[in-house]
């Protein structure tokens, strides 16, 4: 298993638990073989004393740690995102709520890029297709004064709790219908109805099951 934390990934019980176990080892990677390289720590005390002085942790400067092209070099790189908001498009806002800003960016972009370079490699933005008040995730357009963090030329795969699709390469009518196919059922309907009117007559001539 590749273990490369990002800046804004911690070691949280359960990881330190497997890396007690010698379930996560990273022992396959090319680059820092065996060890844990993070830019950022953050969690309980048990956290700290397993760090403190551990020589299989490595705590280097951004500039690395974020480096798309030293990401890339990690074969089958595997980096999995969230975010707030996708469009029909596939552009993922993960910072803001229209024009209030929730979070940083952190590096998301960063190992969206670097994982798709990686050899074997996969980006993958993960999100629920419904907040838990049940508002849409998956909207015809990103809300007024949202920031694109992944943009729809980065974007590889997008998963929800309906399944997994690959957006690499498609075609704008393409996307619109396979992030359809991952919303909830209950906004399908609504969302099929925009991407006609956002993309005209020839988005029905796109069968699902085709491009799948």
């Amino acid at each position: 298993m590749t273990l490369h934390y990002s800046p804004l990934t911690c070691l949280n019980p359960m990881k330190l638990r497997r890396l007690k176990e010698g379930v996560i080892t990273g022992n396959n990677k090319k680059l820092n073989k065996g060890k844990i390289v993070s830019t950022f720590v953050m969690g309980s005390q048990k956290i700290y004393n397993f760090i403190d002085g551990n020589h299989e942790v490595l705590l280097m400067d951004v500039e690395y740690t974020n480096d798309p092209f030293i990401i890339a070099q990690q074969p089958k790189m595997t980096s999995i995102n969230s975010g707030i908001q996708i469009d029909l498009s596939g552009q993922v806002c993960a910072d803001s709520l229209g024009e209030r800003i929730y979070s940083g960016v952190g590096g998301q972009i960063d190992y969206v890029y670097g994982a798709s370079r990686s050899i074997g490699g996969k980006a993958i933005i993960a999100m629920p297709s419904t907040t838990r008040k049940g508002i849409n995730k998956i909207v015809p357009t990103l809300d007024l004064g949202s920031g694109a963090v992944t943009t729809r030329n980065h974007i590889h795969w997008f998963v929800t709790e309906y399944g997994a699709v690959n957006l690499y390469g498609r075609s704008l009518q393409e996307r619109a219908k396979l992030i359809i196919s991952v919303a909830h059922p209950q906004f399908q309907e609504m969302l099929d109805e925009a991407a006609f009117k956002r993309f005209g007559p020839h988005y029905h001539y796109i069968c699902k099951t085709n491009i799948i």
